[in-house]
Order: C-alpha cells, then structure tokens, then sequence
C-alpha cells in the first residue's frame, strides 16, 4: 500500500472538468445553478460530476 494521498494531491489528479466543478462548489461554495451558468452547461450535467466526482474523492482518500 502506497503513502496515504493528500485532498490537494487527490484533486489535481481528477480530470479538469471535475476539478473545476468541485473546486467550484465546494471550496468557492457555488451553488449548482451558479457553476452550471457560469460554465455554459446544463444543471444536471453539475449534478453528475459532482456525484461521480465526490464518489472518486472518497475512494482515492479511502473514506
């Protein structure tokens, strides 16, 4: 088993589009409807990445 990964590691790591997003909602606080008009894309196209994205965050940090 390899050394324990940081957040900062886990999320550089993640593809840009789920980077940005839960960067976006998490650390700037946005709201879904925010980051979805601020990038251009549908509301539940944010919603996807951030499930999946915040499903991958647990899984790579092991909780």
């Amino acid at each position: 088993m390899g050394a324990p990964k940081t957040l900062a590691e886990v999320l550089a790591a993640l593809p840009e589009e789920e980077r940005i997003i839960l960067t976006l909602s998490y650390l700037r606080q946005m709201t879904t409807p925010e980051i979805a008009s601020l990038l251009g894309v549908p509301e539940k196209s944010v919603e996807a990445v951030i499930t999946s994205g915040k499903a991958r965050l647990k899984s790579e940090l092991g909780i």
